[in-house]
């Protein structure tokens, strides 16, 4: 058999395997953003304030004060934490900034959280028609082309960068190690990059020239682990949508200023079905 038709061969091969694992990927990412309380299921977002307030969806009357939340409930109404139940009245925290605890009341999760220094109360519910009508999202098809090396470039120290957010009045702060340079579209380009959740990772916040076109305007994510020597991988076929881009009910950070990238990466998650008419 001829060099070059053994070469074919392997290219596609490799190419149908990048094809598969991107649709594995994508089916569990799917699968986990309409998870039954996953954040297609919340309900309401309250700001919490020093003055005692019923909340509507979730039992007790809600105030917060020098960092903690309390919960005065009524005769009949009940909370769980790790499936105990709480007796009345309930103090929780001080909770860290963007931490959270989860409680039960019947089949609703309430998220209670710290966005951007206040306290919020985020009820998930599974018959949340949002949840409910949820259509799937769509994404380019892959493209090797967009799963670009990179190099890992830390500052010669960690950086409090600032963002805005999804919803107005509050802003995020966010440590940034370093910033990630790659080449893509024949351009130079660099990330800033902060800590992601997970040990060793990191988390970029950008947009390109497909925002507000194809994909969602306000911005994207793609989660990226370094290797010992600083390379990595930047597969934009990965980048993923933050939970403001279905909901107004998310208090997701915006990209930094110089996240905002010169050129189309027409790779990963688009806009969402159900706002595809709000383009």
């Amino acid at each position: 058999m001829p060099m070059s038709t053994h070469a074919n061969s392997a290219t596609e091969t490799a190419l149908e395997a990048f094809d598969a694992q991107w649709q594995e990927w994508h089916d569990a990412h799917e699968r986990q953003r309409a998870h039954p309380h996953g954040f297609l299921a919340v309900t309401h977002l309250h700001w919490l304030t020093t003055e005692p307030t019923r909340l509507e969806g979730v039992p007790g009357t809600w105030s917060v004060d020098a960092d903690v939340v309390r919960v005065d409930l009524e005769p009949g109404e009940s909370l769980l934490q790790d499936g105990v139940e709480l007796t009345t009245p309930i103090t929780l925290g001080p909770i860290e900034e963007r931490g959270g605890i989860n409680l039960v009341s019947g089949d609703t999760v309430i998220e209670v959280a710290k966005r951007g220094g206040e306290y919020i109360v985020r009820p998930r519910n599974p018959s949340n028609s949002l949840l409910q009508e949820y259509q799937g999202t769509p994404a380019y098809t892959p493209n090797a082309a967009f799963a670009v090396a990179g190099t890992f470039v830390p500052f010669e120290a960690p950086r409090a960068t600032t963002v805005g957010a999804a919803v107005e009045g509050i802003q995020h702060v966010y440590e940034a190690p370093g910033e990630i340079r790659f080449k893509l579209a024949g351009e130079e380009l660099a990330l800033t990059a902060f800590n992601g959740h997970a040990p060793g990772s990191l988390s970029v916040l950008f947009t390109d020239q497909t925002s507000g076109k194809t994909t969602y305007a306000a911005n994207r994510s793609l989660s990226v682990v370094p290797a010992a020597d600083g390379s990595v991988e930047l597969d934009f076929n990965r980048a993923v949508n933050l939970p403001c881009a279905y909901s107004d009910l998310a208090t997701c950070p915006l990209p930094p200023a110089e996240n905002r990238l010169p050129v189309a990466i027409e790779a990963g998650e688009k806009i969402p079905y159900e706002r595809q008419d709000q383009k």
